[in-house]
């Protein structure tokens, strides 16, 4: 496997580094971002990802996230993948909420899909292999983080894997896809007809299937145009609350979508991260 740099750039002491390289699992180019900060030659760091929302490339977060100074601080490797496999031969859709930049991080079962929508195992097999081979990342200590379509992505990637993800946080995250219209779209589409088959990618599904957090944090804007039909905020609290996992779940006054959001919050979320993945 080629990794291939295309920028590199001194940040905080750090580099932020864009890179690509030709995928085993969606068969195409794929691209994501890292930020190393500075470090001791040989020494392994702990990793946060970050996984993007709907339309979204690794770019918006590593252009308007404003994560560097902090994990620059605690000494994180952030990781930002993209959001879907692309490129020619690639199936697409007109509507943004399906196809290119709209992968809903499953591994899809159903025609035209398949081929190359495979988010699931790119993020959960493949690319961690690529960042322990080429980047000083210590993979016994991963967080998990995402906004939106990539907070429903966190959440359900940490809740099957609780132990790969000693921490999960969350930005405005899409929280029962099978009870929204994003969720009952995309999920159609990738899945098929069967909703069985959805429940590993719905989080209030999986925590009332068994699943379980040691911990969460989520940041929801109040004034999120999408709270009420997509992200259904209320419906993770219940879940968390009926199974006793310990949620910190914060309804942000005034605060919207975007990412004036999440850079709002991106510190403590960051913060929060650290504390847990440098614990012994």
């Amino acid at each position: 496997m080629t990794l291939e740099q295309v920028s590199l750039n001194k940040a905080f002491g750090g580099e932020q580094g864009v890179w690509q390289h030709a995928s085993r699992e969606t068969g195409t180019t794929m691209r994501f971002s890292v930020f190393v900060p500075e470090h001791k030659p040989g020494e392994r760091l702990p990793v946060l990802w970050y996984l993007s929302g709907l339309t979204c490339t690794h770019a918006n977060v590593t252009e308007k996230g404003e994560y560097r100074r902090a994990c620059a601080r605690h000494g994180i490797i952030f990781v930002a993948p993209d959001t879907s496999p692309r490129g020619e031969g690639v199936a697409d859709d007109e509507a943004y909420d399906l196809g290119q930049g709209a992968g809903f991080y499953v591994d899809a079962t159903q025609a035209p899909w398949a081929p190359h929508f495979r988010m699931r195992a790119y993020i959960e097999q493949e690319l961690p292999a690529i960042l322990a081979e080429n980047f000083p990342v210590d993979l016994s200590r991963q967080g998990i983080t995402g906004h939106s379509m990539g907070g429903h992505g966190a959440l359900t990637i940490g809740l099957r894997n609780p132990e790969t993800f000693r921490s999960v946080s969350a930005f405005a995250p899409i929280v029962a896809p099978l009870q929204c219209p994003w969720g009952d779209k995309a999920l159609t589409a990738y899945l098929g007809p069967d909703r069985a088959a959805w429940r590993p990618y719905d989080a209030v599904a999986l925590i009332e299937d068994g699943a379980r957090l040691p911990a969460l944090l989520v940041d929801q804007g109040e004034a999120d145009n999408f709270l009420e039909s997509q992200l259904k905020t209320h419906l993770l609290e219940q879940a968390c609350a009926a199974a006793g996992i310990p949620a910190t779940i914060r309804m942000q006054p005034g605060y919207d979508h975007s990412y004036y959001f999440i850079s709002s919050f991106m510190d403590d979320h960051i913060d929060w991260h650290a504390a847990r993945l440098k614990a012994d």
